[in-house]
């Protein structure tokens, strides 16, 4: 049947920093779908309202503490959840951070922080649990990159140069892993109505204003659009995609020329 393409019944699911935002709904919705969903993050608080959070909405979730950017605390925290839950069969790398500053201002350790988070700790943990993977020849790795994979922006050249090396991270990963029967791919997100966002999408805010313009759909998207997109990155209805980023934003890459009300003839 063709809903059995998208059942992950005790398929075992590992969301890097999937405490809130796009993180958890992704845990969320692949957690819906059947999974065993395990996440992690450094703060104990994050993860005990984040359990809470999932068990509202029926899911049992596994949390655990571990610094992604730390190989000796990760591997831990993977073996800890293999030992209580099982071999990672879905490994979502969304964990990130951002420093909006310019590059003339930015301090070195501030840039290397963020290629840390959002470029290093993909490396470590999906290095992690391929071994898993490659051993039971199956397995779903999907990097959380992001529309500044392929372009920059003013003010994020750590995180764009991050994003783009884990764009190419993916593509390598795929070469290596996919002849185990490993799909690696990674989502990169539009402009996405979450928590963090909220203050620059009230009326009137120019980046509000920006993104309603430049974005075709002529929305903000939502956390369980990212969602959806991981669910068919996780399931059997992805088997030959791999190496490839699925953009999930409302089509500014396809025409970021776009402006409200002058391309709608």
């Amino acid at each position: 049947m063709i809903q059995d393409l998208f059942d992950l019944k005790d398929k075992v699911v590992l969301v890097t920093g999937g405490t809130h935002g796009i993180g958890m709904a992704v845990g969320t919705v692949l957690g819906k779908a059947g999974a065993k969903i395990c996440v992690n993050d450094i703060s104990e608080d994050a993860l005990a309202k984040a359990k809470e959070a999932y068990a509202a909405e029926g899911i049992d979730a596994y949390t655990l503490i571990f610094n992604v950017t730390d190989e000796a605390a990760v591997d831990a925290g993977i073996s800890q959840i293999e030992k209580d839950v099982g071999t990672i069969d879905i490994l979502v790398n969304n964990a990130g951070i951002i420093k909006r500053v310019p590059i003339l201002d930015m301090p070195v350790d501030d840039y290397k922080m963020v290629i840390d988070v959002d470029l290093i700790a993909p490396f470590i943990v999906g290095k992690r649990v391929a071994p898993g993977m490659i051993e039971k020849g199956a397995g779903k790795i999907i990097n959380m990159c992001s529309m500044m994979s392929v372009y920059g922006r003013n003010s994020v050249s750590a995180y764009a140069s991050a994003k783009g090396g884990l764009k190419l991270l993916t593509a390598n990963m795929c070469c290596e892993w996919a002849k185990h029967n490993i799909q690696v791919n990674g989502i990169g997100p539009g402009y996405i109505a979450t928590a963090q966002t909220a203050p620059i999408r009230e009326g009137g805010h120019p980046f509000n204003d920006l993104v309603m313009m430049r974005t075709p759909a002529n929305r903000w998207g939502e956390p369980e659009d990212i969602g959806n997109a991981a669910l068919f990155l996780a399931s059997k209805a992805s088997q030959f995609v791999n190496g490839h980023i699925l953009y999930v934003d409302g089509g500014i890459l396809a025409n970021f020329g776009y402006v409200k009300g002058e391309n709608d003839a």
